[in-house]
Order: structure tokens, then sequence, then C-alpha cells
């Protein structure tokens, strides 16, 4: 990853929250405690810094620290290793827990008590790989090698076992579709 990569990617993030960027807004969701950036910086920082040889064992440690400590503090556990395209949205903190090897699209927005997890065995062995555009409600469980196609709405308590194609509204436990009606008003300030 290069800085001007990284750079996008922090930025995306704060866009996703405010609609605009600039130095001001960055400090303030930094040190005020907007949860959903503070997380997302610290993590982008960690991936950025740790790939790089000067970074590596100055900036790295200290990054490291600071995810941990939001990771506990905010119960938020998504790896900084994880592929995750610009524009992450945590709606609110507690209970996310995503594993490394998901690979995440453009313009997520994810809720509380979400799990992204990994089926070690049976036909979806393996990790969830999402689209873009896509909003994961409250609650909400995808297990396994699950694919969720672009502008997917997956509704709270949802427990999606299957693929999703694009623009689905899902719901229930097992997840069905219930429309086509995908994420509008769900995803906002996507176009950074």
């Amino acid at each position: 990853m290069t800085f001007k990569e990284y750079k996008r990617l922090i930025l995306s993030d704060l866009y996703r929250i405010e609609g605009s960027v600039n130095v001001i807004i960055m400090l303030r969701h930094l040190i005020k405690g907007e949860e959903s950036y503070q997380y997302n910086f610290w993590m982008r920082t960690c991936n950025y810094t740790q790939q790089k040889k000067i970074t590596k064992y100055s900036i790295y440690p200290f990054s490291k620290i600071m995810l941990n400590h939001y990771k506990f503090k905010f119960g938020i556990s998504i790896p900084y290793e994880t592929k995750i395209d610009s524009g992450l949205y945590i709606g609110h903190f507690g209970g996310i827990v995503v594993s490394g090897k998901s690979i995440i699209g453009k313009n997520l927005n994810i809720s509380q008590g979400v799990t992204l997890g990994m089926a070690n065995r049976g036909p979806n062995k393996g990790y969830p790989v999402i689209g873009d555009n896509v909003y994961i409600g409250p609650g909400a469980k995808i297990v396994g090698a699950v694919k969720i196609g672009n502008n997917v709405a997956i509704g709270a308590n949802c427990v999606v076992t299957k693929n999703i194609p694009d623009n689905a509204v899902v719901v229930g436990v097992p997840g069905k579709i219930i429309s086509y009606n995908g994420t509008s008003n769900y995803v906002e300030n996507t176009n950074y």
C-alpha cells in the first residue's frame, strides 16, 4: 500500500461520516471520540505502517497499541490485515467481529453486533466476501464462504449462509430475499 492509497482510505472513511473532509474535521473526530473514525484510523494506520521498513519499528508499535485500546474500549474486532476498500462506516460500536480473511468492498455500513465469520467445515467452508455499497443491520451474522453482491441490505438479526445477488434486501433466520430495492437511502456519502 502506498501513502496515497492510505490517505485515500482514511479520508474516504471520514467522508462517509461527515460528507466533507478537512484537517479540522479529522482532528475533531480523532480527539473528540468519534468511535467509528477512531477505530478506522488506527486500523488503517496499522495496516499501512506494518508494511514499510521505516515505520514498522517506529509508528507501527504505537498504532498497534492504539488499535488494541480502541478494540477493547469499543468492542470492535476487525483485524488490520482484513482487506477493506474505501468508505468503511461503523454505525454504532459494540460486538462487531470480522474475520481477518473476509474481503470487504467499498462503502460498507456495519452496525453493532455484526459478525462476519468463518465456517471451518461443510459446503460453505471459508470466509465472507462483501460487495460494494452494502448495509449490514444490527446483530446480523454472515458465516462461511458467502458472497454478498453490490447494493445489498441485510436486515437486523439476519443470518446469511448463502450467496446473495446484487440489490437484494435480506431478512430473517435463515436470510431470505424479500425485495430487490437494494440499499437506497441506507448507504450515503459514497462519492469521495
